[in-house]
């Protein structure tokens, strides 16, 4: 279906809703992943940190197969490796590539709420992403659990089974909890030879008091999924085969006023084997075979020091890698630091007003690659009191850098598939903005005018002719505009977002006809969320993104405009209290869209599911 059907759709949802009694009704917090989407809940497999993204307003999810299979996160126009993930205190990283940043083995149940960091909090909380940080908290546990099962088109089965229990016991004091999950997926796939099979365990333990939490969590995936064109566009039933493991620890310690310190250390293992053809024989060393293992430990926290709100931040982290392709480049190991101290300072200027200045800078630092400073600056003027429809008006400068992964640096530079550089180098990132928020008519709004200069930019480009994508650095200068709104009423609630963007990019003295990542981005989009509680236990959720993507001429199917759609009817029977009964639907128009150049979309899949919660 074309962009142009949203405005039949939008407009006529929006008199229902709009003429609603005010007030919200919520869910039970273990099923809510987000607020910002409609469906918690994916078509066709078990929810992953991910699966609250993809109609998320301000990320943008590329997937092949399905977000679950494998996503490319893009923040603000940026591209799937200059975004992060943050948990607790911890900020993740996959060193071989950015394409499995998603490979995060832990139940959404166990997480809070994404928020997105952008502008100067992705400088301040993020690292080593330049565009933006999704970042997650921890869960409290509680004593409650869910089983769920369905099944549909494509021979689609998911099943999965979370409980959580509070104990009775205490440790000095701090009250000991536990949760675990188990999930597992398979499916024929919505186009041929796109089938998948996935798989989840994990665990964590829990001591909790009001004042503070620790969390000791493992998890591991194993995720194998086929797709057409999955990284090339050459026509080819490729396959990807994941297994990622993730030992955490993170503890968060509040104190009085804003005073708090968050802290902890990880271990992440992810195996990757890639096939370019799955019916080519494979012999006793697979081409495309990849290890990764990083650990680290980080810090950040904040202490008022007489009127002085003094935030830090501070880190280290190692990686390695062993493969059987990415032999090129000069190191295969490296070290990262980063310290950064952000202070700020508060002014009354009357009862209802307040001047907020924030400033510091953040030194990155690795021992393969040169250390940058960069500094941060936010001026903000806060508005107080009954009445006060702008709550927060600032501006920001802030700089950011990141350094590039194995994949563009060790591939070889002169034949493969994937052509690198080991030449790369740092990336630097500065970002320019002038946003407000407040309520009206009951409505939460924000909204922001960013502009960002991207030096160094790694990207993934062709060159016609040849049968290869190839690592470039681009300069980019990218300008944007996201505006958010959100309303619940007594049976509806609303989320509307809307992006434009627009980019100038260049690639100096490379050649280039085509870029897969960098120039992969919305012109326009605008995301919308429904939830209409109907009554007798009846549910409708719709979440809606329409857009309309910058020319590509690798994107040979669907066209640049698109309206994508998912929809999921539940209904709980009053008489069994807990269980829900779901009919979803994935790509309601079927749309042919590729959200990536040249690979294939999936088709429209519905299922089926049962849910007991108790």
């Amino acid at each position: 279906m074309k962009i142009s059907s949203a405005f039949v759709w939008f407009p006529a949802l929006l008199p229902a809703l709009l003429c609603a009694q005010p007030g919200a009704v919520s869910l039970p917090d273990v099923t809510v992943y987000s607020p910002a989407v409609a469906n918690q809940e994916p078509v066709g497999t078990f929810a992953m940190p991910v699966s609250a993204l993809s109609f998320e307003p301000r990320v943008d999810v590329q997937a092949r197969n399905q977000a679950e299979g494998q996503a490319d996160m893009a923040v603000r126009g940026g591209i799937f490796e200059n975004t992060g993930i943050r948990l607790g205190a911890l900020s993740l990283f996959d060193p071989q590539t950015g394409h499995y940043l998603a490979e995060i083995p832990v139940a959404p149940a166990m997480l809070g709420t994404p928020s997105v960091l952008t502008g100067a909090e992705n400088s301040s909380q993020g690292w080593n992403a330049n565009a933006g940080t999704i970042a997650y908290g921890w869960r409290p546990v509680r004593t409650t659990g869910f089983v769920t099962a369905g099944g549909g088109q494509y021979a689609t089965d998911h099943e999965e089974l979370y409980q959580g229990y509070r104990s009775d016991a205490r440790i000095a004091g701090r009250q000991v909890s536990a949760d675990a999950s188990v999930a597992h997926s398979a499916s024929d796939g919505a186009v041929a030879f796109g089938d998948s099979h996935f798989d989840r365990v994990g665990a964590r333990l829990q001591l909790a008091d009001k004042d503070s939490q620790t969390d000791l969590v493992y998890g591991y995936q194993a995720k194998f999924f086929g797709w057409p064109n999955l990284y090339t566009p050459f026509n080819s039933d490729e396959t990807e085969n994941l297994e990622t493991v993730l030992v955490a620890l993170n503890h968060r310690q509040q104190f009085a006023g804003v005073d708090y310190v968050e802290f902890g250390a990880y271990w992440r293992r992810n195996k990757d084997d890639y096939a370019f053809n799955r019916f080519a024989p494979v012999g006793p060393v697979h081409p495309f075979q990849h290890t990764t293992w990083v650990s680290g430990t980080s810090v950040d926290g904040r202490v008022m020091i007489d009127d002085i709100a003094l935030g830090y931040k501070a880190g280290v982290s190692r990686d390695d890698l062993k493969s059987t392709s990415l032999t090129f480049g000069s190191f295969h190991s490296r070290t990262y630091a980063t310290a950064g101290l952000f202070p700020e300072k508060r002014w009354t200027i009357d009862p209802n007003r307040t001047l907020v200045v924030t400033t510091g800078a953040t030194l990155d630092d690795t021992n393969r690659d040169g250390s940058a400073v960069s500094p941060v600056f936010t001026l903000a003027e806060e508005y107080h009191g009954p009445g006060a429809n702008l709550q927060r008006v600032y501006f920001s400068y802030a700089k950011s850098t990141q350094v590039p992964t194995y994949t563009a640096l060790d591939s070889s530079p002169a034949s493969g598939l994937f052509r690198g550089n080991p030449n790369l180098g740092r990336e630097t990132s500065h970002n320019l903005e002038l946003g407000a928020g407040g309520t009206w008519l009951g409505w939460t709004t924000s909204g922001a005018f960013f502009y960002r200069r991207d030096d160094g930019l790694v990207d993934w480009t062709y060159q016609t002719g040849v049968t290869a994508r190839t690592a470039n650095a681009v300069d980019v200068d990218t300008t944007g505009v996201e505006v958010f709104a959100r309303r619940s009423f007594a049976r509806f609630d609303v989320v509307l977002g809307g992006t434009w963007l627009a980019k100038d990019a260049d690639y100096g003295t490379a050649k280039v006809n085509a870029s897969f990542y960098a120039l992969n981005y919305p012109r326009e989009r605008l995301t919308a969320a429904f939830i209409a509680r109907l009554g007798g236990g009846w549910e409708l959720r719709l979440d809606n993104d329409a857009r309309v993507q910058a020319d590509n001429f690798l994107r040979t199917i669907g066209g640049k405009s698109a309206l994508l759609s998912a929809l999921g009817v539940y209904y709980r029977p009053p008489q069994i209290h807990g269980l829900t009964l779901a009919l979803q639907a994935g790509n309601l128009w079927n749309s042919g869209f590729q959200a990536v150049p040249s690979v294939s979309a999936a088709g429209r899949q519905t299922t089926a599911s049962a849910t007991y919660m108790w």
